[in-house]
């Protein structure tokens, strides 16, 4: 006696090549807080990502002024590890998808 269960069809759905999905990077923020020094954003932003004093000073002030500041894009995985090292240095961060 045979089953009733029937094997689901296999449908190979392809995409065309020309039809490309955007690539759209993701940016990483950091948030102001009042915990953490001006001093220490800085150097935390130097020492993650290499910037110079006079960026790192610039964008610490646009946290502290406008609340957040863009500090890195790029892939979704990297801006990932970007967020954890930045909460490992006790900074609030966060990613979202650029516009």
């Amino acid at each position: 006696m045979r089953s009733g269960t029937v094997a689901p069809e296999r449908v190979d759905e392809r995409v065309p090549d020309d039809v490309v999905a955007p690539d759209t990077p993701w940016i990483v923020i950091v948030w102001n807080d009042p915990v953490n020094l001006m001093s220490y954003v800085v150097y935390v932003l130097q020492k993650l990502f290499g910037y110079p004093r006079e960026k790192a000073t610039r964008l610490m002030l646009q946290v502290h002024e406008e609340g957040r500041a863009v500090v890195s894009s790029g892939a979704r995985e990297k801006a990932e590890v970007d967020v954890a090292r930045l909460h490992a240095h006790g900074l609030w961060a966060t990613l979202q998808r650029d516009r």
